[in-house]
């Protein structure tokens, strides 16, 4: 029978990956709580159930007393002086018991507890695993959807995607399969609850990771992500090896590459440009598509003001200002875009004050 008992421990073990070590533990907490349920609940008992062999043995320890008040927790001085004539009031005494039977509602009691502690070892076990995977992307599947919220399964748990989390535009139904961006890892109740998001610029980054060997292989570096999710992402690429073309091994032969990130974003719009050490240059590059004539930096202030040709405002701009304002994000700089004529007309105007301010004097 113990033998049996060892047998089925590292059967559950290997099943579940819970190792025997928390598994003895429960069984011992669970002979506990049956003799307590048996026998009186304050009492003091000690459970050992043996790694190897499955030998289980119990103790109680009960305090010598004169006179008792406590039976569970205390025996007498002449009782305890019949297993050892040393003992005197004061002192612990621990003997071994033998129960042969706990009864019907002991035994389910301990069913319980090894249970519980069975379940809270798996929940720990995948909240560890999890936690691990906090900032990475994971596919997961659609189980049901609720006042916009998305419940999903990702594999040995489950995930809620928020309503706000997803892609404006998008719709998930049953059974699709998303990739999503792992935010937090919640410990609850019912198990590790995972917070998961599909506008996290986060997503972006581990999906070119995943998708363009030369950034996995640290070749190309990404130096910087800005994204409106739904709209448009603007991502700066940098290479190591002057032989590698950032971009060209983003985009991929005929812009395979990009083009299943895209697809998988729900036709997200992105702008993959080279990160370049010179602010200016930068800048003019990070509002791409649109052309720039020039780019004058305040270094103290982090502040650019942008040039461009009268054709190409309402492009750098982009609309609702959605252009500019990624490109800021992107560079961390403040950036003032003008038109060539706009810059003209400033420029004039300002020899004009100082050609008036000079004839005042």
């Amino acid at each position: 029978m113990n033998s049996e008992f060892i047998l089925a421990l590292n059967a559950l073990e290997k099943e579940r990956g819970i190792s025997k070590e928390i598994l003895l533990s429960a069984v011992e907490t669970a002979l506990i709580s049956a003799y307590r349920r048996n026998y009186g609940n304050n009492a003091n008992v000690r459970a050992e159930v043996d790694a190897e062999t499955g030998d289980i043995r119990m103790f109680v320890s009960k305090t010598v007393s004169d006179p008792v008040e406590h039976p569970d927790l205390e025996i007498s001085l002449a009782d305890a002086r019949r297993v050892n004539a040393l003992y005197e009031v004061g002192d612990v005494l621990e003997e071994e018991v033998h129960m042969k039977n706990f009864g019907r509602i002991a035994a389910q009691t301990a069913k319980q507890v090894v249970v519980q502690r069975i379940r809270e070892a798996e929940r720990g076990n995948i909240y560890d695993e999890y936690v691990e995977k906090e900032n990475e992307v994971l596919t997961a599947i659609v189980q049901r959807v609720e006042k916009g919220n998305a419940f999903i399964e990702l594999g040995k748990t489950d995930g809620l995607l928020n309503a706000n989390e997803m892609i404006p535009g998008e719709t998930v139904q049953m059974n699709d399969r998303i990739k999503v961006y792992v935010l937090e890892v919640r410990k609850e109740n019912k198990g590790p609850q995972v917070m998961v998001s599909r506008t996290h610029p986060g997503l972006v980054k581990r999906l070119f990771e995943l998708e363009v060997p030369e950034i996995q292989s640290g070749v190309v570096v990404i130096k910087s992500i800005a994204r409106e999710a739904g709209f448009r992402t603007k991502i700066a690429v940098y290479s190591n090896d002057p032989m590698v073309d950032a971009v060209g091994a983003c985009v991929g032969q005929r812009g395979a590459r990009v083009e299943r990130i895209v697809n998988e974003l729900c036709n997200e719009k992105i702008d993959i440009i080279e990160w370049d050490q010179d602010p200016a240059v930068y800048i003019a590059k990070a509002l791409s598509p649109a052309k720039v004539l020039m780019v004058y930096t305040n270094d103290e202030e982090k502040a650019a003001r942008v040039t461009v040709p009268d054709s190409q405002l309402s492009l750098a701009i982009g609309k609702e200002g959605q252009n500019a304002r990624l490109a800021a994000k992107l560079t961390g700089w403040k950036i003032d875009i003008k038109s060539q004529s706009q810059a003209e007309e400033q420029l004039e105007e300002m020899r004009m004050n100082a050609q008036f301010e000079g004839t005042e004097e």
